[in-house]
């Protein structure tokens, strides 16, 4: 063996060496860019780290980065590949093709792919932020190329009748869901939590006739009334606001605060009498039942307001919503030292819930895990009539197999047309006691 002979060996293998470390590099940044998380990346980058910057602008076209990167790990395994097939060539002759394809194949699975890419997995964020400059500038070398690459590869899709031009891979709610399941999954969640930040994210989907106090069960005031007796209903009231109507309880002309009301008690010099409750009655707010949480819930920030009346799409006075009623989407019910507890809810011991018939579904699949559905009815009761085609009568039962679990519903109680208890029994339950 020739020192030139040698001296080749030593070259073929340093260039293939350092074709091998480029490609894992390659590989190894592919991986780390696309599993670090953009919100850490953000934050790094408002905080002034400059690699973080970089990256920030590499994921914000991740067709093109991603391009970049396969672009340019494809030609050096191909050079690689190259140099060692006419390496063996000249050693071993036409039987060299075999041994350089089973040679490469796994000195490429192993140290160029796999190996870079479970590290980088391991550790996206301290990848990608080493390999920023590195990235950045192989996408700028490639730019150009990638440019002509990506107008034909739309092209080709169109050919299909594909057009991905301004798709949304996913939405930033998606990769938060996503986010707070696999948390919940992991354990890193406790289910209350789970519950309230998924109901943040329900606030855009979740209309005012879903939570409004109907206007069956709101508590309102005649404007006619004495002033005395009306003062009286105001003290007696667990609210604070209450509807002011006249001639019609359709027709609210004003709210009235229980502070604005004890103001003018004490300017009156500690008395009702003679007290025109219209003059100091705030003018109505009235907003559509079709709005949804999200947007009300800014409403009430911007005017200051924690009480709207909700009207449907022909102005008829339908309820009132209130800002703990939106916050009781988020968190739960919310009792004060004037609120009575319903007990709309009373599990049993064999796993059986009886429920009030005005309770939302979405409560119950909160708090029992279930997944009744709450697509075209908001309450157990419009649940059951729903099933059943027909208000039914107490003691006829009805089972729903559509779900995991099924259920069986027990109607308990009725009032005129209105379904005011039900048994609830899962499919999971155990026997009556």
């Amino acid at each position: 063996m020739t020192t030139y002979f040698i001296i080749e060996i030593l070259v073929f293998s340093g260039i293939i060496l350092f074709l091998i470390i480029l490609s894992g590099t390659f590989s190894g940044s592919e991986t780390a860019l696309t599993a670090t998380s953009p919100s850490r990346i953000h934050r790094l980058a408002r905080e002034g780290n400059k690699r973080a910057k970089v990256i920030e602008k590499l994921i914000g076209d991740t067709e093109t980065l991603i391009g970049a990167i396969l672009l340019g790990n494809n030609l050096v395994n191909i050079l690689a590949s190259a140099l060692a097939t006419a390496f063996f060539i000249r050693i071993f002759g036409e039987i060299g093709v075999v041994y350089a394809t089973g040679v490469m194949t796994v000195i490429i699975l192993v140290f160029a792919d796999v190996l870079p890419k479970t590290y980088a997995i391991s550790n996206p964020e301290r990848v990608s932020l080493k390999a920023a400059p590195f990235v950045k500038l192989v996408v700028l070398l490639f730019a150009p190329i990638m440019t002509l690459v990506q107008y034909i590869v739309r092209a080709t899709l169109k050919m299909f009748g594909i057009d991905i031009v301004g798709q949304k891979l996913f939405s930033a709610h998606d990769e938060i869901r996503g986010a707070i399941s696999f948390q919940a999954h992991e354990g890193g969640l406790i289910k209350y939590n789970k519950d309230m930040l998924d109901s943040i994210l329900d606030l855009q989907d979740v209309q005012l006739e879903d939570v409004m106090v109907h206007r069956k069960n709101v508590e309102m005031i005649n404007a006619d009334d004495n002033s005395d007796d009306i003062f009286a209903q105001l003290v007696n009231s667990p609210h604070t606001r209450l509807p002011l109507w006249r001639e019609d309880p359709d027709n609210i002309i004003g709210v009235i605060h229980a502070k604005e009301v004890l103001r003018a008690i004490k300017a009156n010099g500690g008395s009702a009498k003679n007290i025109d409750f219209t003059k100091i009655a705030h003018d109505p707010w009235f907003v559509p039942e079709t709005t949804s949480l999200q947007e009300q819930l800014a409403l009430f920030l911007a005017k200051n307001s924690h009480f709207a009346l909700v009207v449907d799409e022909y102005g008829d006075f339908m309820g009132v919503t209130t800002l703990e009623d939106i916050l009781e989407e988020i968190v739960g019910e919310i009792y004060d030292e004037h609120d009575t507890s319903s007990e709309e809810i009373e599990p049993l011991k064999n796993g059986s819930v009886i429920v009030r018939g005005d309770t939302a579904i979405r409560d119950l699949n909160r708090q029992f895990n279930w997944n009744l559905s709450d697509e075209h009815v908001t309450t157990i009761a419009g649940h059951v009539i729903d099933i059943a085609e027909t208000i039914p009568l107490p003691g006829q039962r009805f089972t729903q197999t559509s779900t995991t679990p099924g259920f069986t519903f027990e109607v308990l109680k009725r009032r005129r047309n209105q379904i005011t208890s039900i048994l609830i029994i899962p499919d999971t339950a155990g026997p009556d006691k």
